[in-house]
């Protein structure tokens, strides 16, 4: 064979290796993407709803745990949402689709303002601030109000002849004044109106006052036997006070309140059009394929 046959030959059997791996790395067929598309598309959907269901139920736990696992829960759906957007662009760019890309166009931009919004409400919803002040208010502010009654009803009077009706009278009244501070807590905690809040806590102040103007005329009544009692009730009701301040500084911050607003809401209006422009897609896609099968 001569050189000039034999170069000519390497360069046919070069050529035909090429093209057999050119076959075999084929880029995917025109078909084939829109099979993937339309696959991204319906997972987007499904990533989207489980993101929207983990996060509410993030707002509605009762637990600081369960707040937290669901709101890892939304995260994690949330960022499965934003990989299968990020992959399904290129696709539909490359075969041409400019309705189905200005479709997940205007659902990244839905999106983004949800992923905002709902990062903000998962923020809110694992402080838990009105879950905690409920907590405190149900577990050692009632512990403390009841050590305060327990402690007034060991009291006696110098004169029992003179002043027992009146005593019980100053102690009924110290009880009731920090019972109506206990009453208060509850619809303080609920409240999302600051002004309100602010008249409960004016409501409160006075209550608190009657409470301390009470015990000390019990002082002056009580026989020395039963100063080590008052003191005790002075104390229990300074505890109690102590609380009700921290109950009303977690009020206050209404994070429960404030997530649960804007979870029924904001969010449920920018999860609709997330949907909408996601199942406009999916619509799109499924009539490029009927097309293409045909």
């Amino acid at each position: 064979m001569s050189r000039r046959t034999k170069t000519t030959a390497r360069a046919c059997l070069t050529v035909t290796i090429l093209l057999a791996a050119g076959c075999i790395n084929a880029p995917e067929t025109a078909l084939e993407r829109l099979i993937e598309s339309r696959r991204l598309a319906a997972e987007l959907l499904v990533q989207l709803t489980k993101a929207a269901d983990a996060s509410n139920r993030a707002v509605m736990a009762d637990t600081d745990e369960a707040s937290v696992a669901f709101a890892r829960e939304a995260e994690q759906a949330t960022q499965a949402v934003a990989k299968d957007a990020g992959a399904l662009g290129p696709i539909l760019s490359g075969l041409g689709y400019s309705n189905e890309t200005h479709l997940l166009q205007e659902f990244n931009s839905r999106f983004a303002e949800y992923r905002a919004l709902d990062r903000n409400i998962l923020e809110l919803a694992v402080a838990n601030t009105n879950l905690k002040a409920q907590r405190m208010s149900f577990g050692p502010a009632q512990q403390a109000a009841d050590a305060f009654r327990d402690s007034l009803a060991a009291i006696t009077p110098q004169d029992a002849a003179k002043d027992t009706w009146r005593m019980k009278a100053l102690v009924a009244t110290a009880i009731a004044a920090l019972r109506e501070i206990q009453v208060l807590q509850s619809p303080h905690i609920a409240e999302a109106d600051q002004a309100a809040m602010t008249r409960m806590e004016k409501r409160m102040a006075t209550e608190e006052a009657e409470a301390r103007s009470a015990l000390a005329t019990l002082g002056s009544l009580a026989q020395p036997g039963s100063r080590p009692q008052l003191a005790v009730a002075t104390a229990a009701l300074d505890r109690f006070m102590g609380l009700n301040a921290q109950i009303i500084e977690l009020s206050r911050r209404n994070t429960n309140v404030r997530s649960l607003a804007l979870a029924l809401g904001q969010k449920r209006t920018l999860t609709a059009a997330c949907e909408d422009s996601l199942r406009a897609l999916h619509d799109a896609l499924a009539k490029r394929e009927f097309t293409a099968t045909r």
